[in-house]
């Protein structure tokens, strides 16, 4: 059938300007009273383990099934505190060791704010960890950051997350720090932050303070996703829209490192519902969801034809890895990472 979507559109109304602020020095603060550690050391001591071709209520009536994919433990899969949304992987970074999913998460009740966390994990071993994502302030003090956290993309040690009315939030894993290197547990489980002389996070071992952030230069648009584009001569990053009853959702590209701050080009999808979207070899990917119980689609935009192709139930943010596209799903017990041909 003919092409209905992906229309271009002005490119203005999404650009981005760089809104450092002090969050290099209060990250640089932290850091240097925590000590960092690197992905590959965290996953050689992950403390959780996923199940090849777990939960398989998330794949629905999906024929034919991923080509792979990787279900979070049982604890991960129950909890009604705490959705995935994002993902990411290391080939998208380039400079990670080893092959690893990156999955962000959010905390959703309304009372008793935990953030945002990333889940490393890897497809080698299915081991995997939560790091909680933070904000600290010049002085080294920190605490949790309340937001969608919808997409996330690695580009070299960078982790850009979407932030949906500001624009990107930006992580450097260079400060990937770990509690145990400054104290010998892990705080109280209770509280984040420095009290009584020691650090808190929740509970968990791993923290990564922002470093950096771009923001809309106009108020109004969305940013639900991100991905990376990696086929061609320049990584482009790509974040766009999510609307639940409107095709008007915008996507837009930008060159890494977002050099000035305006996309090279911005388009309306045409379709609701889009939860992921990535361009790849000249070809959309869009991530449509349609609810906690029935299957999603994969929409294709290419040689001006779109082709719906069968999705799980619940699917979110896309990156490529190993020549297949990936995906996260979000609801309870339907929680896995899964891959599809491109």
């Amino acid at each position: 059938m003919a092409d209905a979507g992906m229309v271009p559109t002005d490119k203005s109304p999404y650009v981005l300007n760089r809104a450092s602020g002090d969050l290099a020095e209060g990250a640089q603060k932290l850091a240097g009273e925590i000590g960092s550690t690197s992905v590959e050391a965290l996953l050689a001591t992950a403390n959780r383990t996923g199940r090849n071709k777990g939960a398989p209520g998330a794949i629905g009536d999906m024929r034919p099934k991923p080509v792979a994919w990787y279900a979070f433990d049982d604890k991960d899969q129950d909890t009604a505190d705490w959705y995935p949304q994002g993902l990411t992987c290391g080939e998208d970074s380039g400079e990670i060791g080893v092959p690893v999913f990156v999955a962000s998460w959010y905390f959703k009740p309304q009372v008793g704010e935990r953030g945002i966390r990333v889940s490393f994990l890897s497809p080698r071993t299915l081991k995997y960890q939560h790091a909680l994502l933070v904000e600290a302030a010049q002085d080294g003090s920190y605490g949790p950051i309340d937001i969608h956290a919808g997409g996330i993309a690695l580009h070299g040690d960078l982790l850009y997350v979407a932030d949906t009315a500001k624009g990107l939030r930006v992580f450097d894993l260079n400060h990937l720090l770990d509690l145990r290197t400054a104290q010998n547990d892990l705080g109280d489980a209770g509280r984040i932050g420095r009290h009584g002389g020691k650090f808190h996070a929740f509970g968990y071992r791993y923290i990564v303070p922002q470093t950096d952030a771009w923001q809309v230069a106009q108020a109004g648009p969305k940013f639900s996703f991100v991905s990376i584009d990696r086929s061609g001569a320049t990584p482009q990053l790509i974040t766009g829209e999510y609307r639940e009853n409107d095709p008007g959702g915008w996507v837009a590209r930008w060159d890494l490192d977002l050099s000035g701050g305006e996309p090279n080009d911005a388009y309306v999808m045409g379709h609701p519902k889009i939860q992921g979207a990535i361009s790849w070899n000249g070809a959309w990917y869009l991530s449509q969801a349609a609810g906690s119980t029935a299957n999603g689609k994969l929409l294709v935009h290419a040689d001006g034809e779109l082709l719906t192709r069968p999705f799980p139930i619940g699917p979110e943010d896309l990156t490529v890895q190993d020549g297949k596209l990936w995906s996260v799903t979000e609801f309870r017990n339907k929680r896995v990472i899964f891959g599809v041909s491109l």
